[in-house]
C-alpha cells in the first residue's frame, strides 16, 4: 500500500483503501487536514512525501500472549512481554483528540481501531521497548497511558531493530494524566544506518493540578520527526526537553502545541540541538495561551549548534496569547563551538575530537542531567557517545 494514494479521495473511496467504517469519526478529521505534504506547515521542514510515496506491507495486528518479563516490550506493534501484575489491554480507543493539529494522529487511528491500553497504577516505573523486525512494512500503532490521581509515574522507553529496510512507523501515545499526580516520559532513540523512518504523533492531556516531565533524545541519522499536542487544565504544568544529536544526512525533530487552558498553568519547554554532517535539525514550537488561561507561565527556549557547514536548524519557538495576565516569553539561538575553548582544551594536550566531545557533552548535559535514574542516564549517555563516534 502506498499513503499516497489516500491524497485527494473521497470519504468512501477513502474509507475503501482503508479497510473501515466511512462514518469513522477519525476518517473526517483525517479529511479535513488532509495528507500531509511540503506545504503543510507541520511538515514543511521533513520531507513526509518522500515516505508517503513507498508501497509498504501492511500487517495484521492480532493480540499474542503475554510473557512475563521485567520491562514491556512491543514488537511490530504487538505486545509480547510485560511485567507480572501490569494491567495491558487491546481495545477500542475512547480517548481521540478531536482538535488534533496531526492529519497523521488521525490516520494512525484509522489504522489502528484498537489501542494498546496500558494503566499505571499506583507510584511506578516501567520500561517500554520498541522492536521492529520486518522490512518495507508500515508498522502502526497506538498506546493509551492512563495514571492514577495523587500517584507518581516513569516510563523509560528504548528501541531496538532487526536488519531491516525501508520501513515505516507511525505509533503514538494518547496519555490521560490524573489530577494531582506526576507522569514522567524519558525516551532514548538512537537511529542510524536508515533501516527505518518514524512519525510519532501524541497527545497529551494534563487534568487540575497534574504534572508532565517529557524528555526525548533523538540520536544518529535517518529521518524521525515526534508530534506533540498537549493540553493543560487548571495549575496543570508540563515540563518538556528536546535533546538532538544528529549526523550524516539526518532529519529530525519536534512539532509541538502546548495549549494552555485553565488559569494558573505553567510550561517551561527547551530544545538543545547539536548537528554535524548535512543533518537536518527541526524545532517548530507553538504556545498557546488561551482567554480561559488567565495567570499562565510559558517559558520556551531553543539552542543550537551547527558542527558542519553543511548544518541546518530550523527553529520557531513561537507565542500566540490572548490576554495579558500572564508570563511568558521566547527564544532561540545557533552558532558553533567556541574556537577559543577548543584552543585550550587542544594547549592542555587533549586531543580535537576529546576536546569537541567534551563541549558538546557540556552542552547537552543539561538536559541529560535532568534524568534523576542513574541507570536511564548510563543508556542515555551510552547512546550519545555511540553517535558522537560514529560521526567523528
Amino acid at each position: 500500500m502506498k499513503l499516497s494514494e489516500l491524497k485527494g479521495k473521497t470519504r468512501e473511496e477513502t474509507a475503501t483503501l482503508l479497510g473501515i467504517d466511512p462514518e469513522a469519526a477519525a476518517l473526517e478529521h483525517f479529511l479535513a487536514l488532509g495528507l500531509p505534504d511540503k506545504k503543510s506547515e507541520e511538515y514543511r521542514y521533513f520531507r513526509v512525501e518522500k515516505l508517503l510515496e513507498r508501497d509498504y506491507k501492511i500487517l495484521d495486528y492480532v493480540p499474542k500472549a503475554i510473557q512475563e518479563a521485567e520491562k514491556i516490550v512491543i514488537s511490530d506493534g504487538v505486545v509480547t512481554h510485560a511485567p507480572k501484575g501490569l494491567r495491558i489491554y487491546n481495545e477500542r480507543c475512547q480517548t481521540m483528540d478531536p482538535v488534533h493539529f496531526d492529519p497523521l494522529y488521525y490516520l494512525s487511528h484509522l489504522l489502528s481501531p484498537h489501542v494498546i491500553k496500558i494503566d499505571l497504577d499506583g507510584d511506578t516505573d516501567i520500561e517500554i521497548e520498541h522492536r521492529f523486525t520486518q522490512s518495507n512494512t508500515l508498522i502502526n500503532y497506538r498506546i493509551v497511558l492512563a495514571n492514577q490521581a495523587n500517584r507518581h509515574a516513569t516510563v523509560f522507553e528504548s528501541f531496538r531493530e532487526e536488519e531491516i529496510e525501508d520501513t515505516l512507523v507511525l505509533y503514538g501515545y494518547d496519555i490521560l494524566v490524573a489530577p494531582d499526580s506526576t507522569l514522567r516520559i524519558l525516551k532514548n532513540q538512537l537511529m542510524q544506518k536508515n533501516r527505518y523512518a518514524m512519525v510519532a504523533s501524541h497527545r497529551i492531556q494534563l487534568a487540575q493540578r497534574a504534572n508532565a516531565l517529557i524528555k526525548s533524545f533523538d540520536l544518529g541519522g535517518d529521518m524521525g520527526l515526534q508530534l506533540i499536542k498537549a493540553d493543560l487544565d487548571r495549575y496543570a504544568h508540563i515540563d518538556a526537553g528536546h535533546l538532538l544529536y544528529l549526523n550524516h544526512e539526518a532529519q529530525r525533530g519536534t512539532v509541538s502545541k502546548i495549549i494552555h487552558k485553565g488559569e494558573h498553568s505553567t510550561s517551561h519547554q527547551e530544545a538543545k540541538n547539536i548537528l554535524d554532517g548535512n543533518a537536518r535539525g527541526i524545532f517548530d514550537a507553538l504556545i498557546k495561551v488561551e482567554h480561559s488561561a488567565k495567570y499562565t507561565k510559558a517559558h520556551q527556549n531553543s539552542k543550537a549548534i551547527l558542527l558542519h557547514e553543511k548544518a541546518y536548524m530550523v527553529a520557531k519557538p513561537q507565542l500566540e496569547i490572548y490576554i495579558d495576565e500572564l508570563e511568558a516569553s521566547h527564544g532561540s539561538t545557533t552558532g558553533q563551538l567556541d574556537e577559543k575553548q577548543l584552543f585550550y582544551l587542544r594547549s592542555r594536550g587533549i586531543s580535537y575530537t576529546e576536546a569537541r566531545k567534551m563541549l558538546v557533552i557540556a552542552f547537552a548535559n543539561t538536559l541529560i542531567d535532568q534524568v534523576k535514574d542513574h541507570r536511564h542516564q548510563d543508556i542515555i549517555k551510552a547512546s550519545f557517545e555511540e553517535v558522537f563516534y560514529s560521526g567523528s
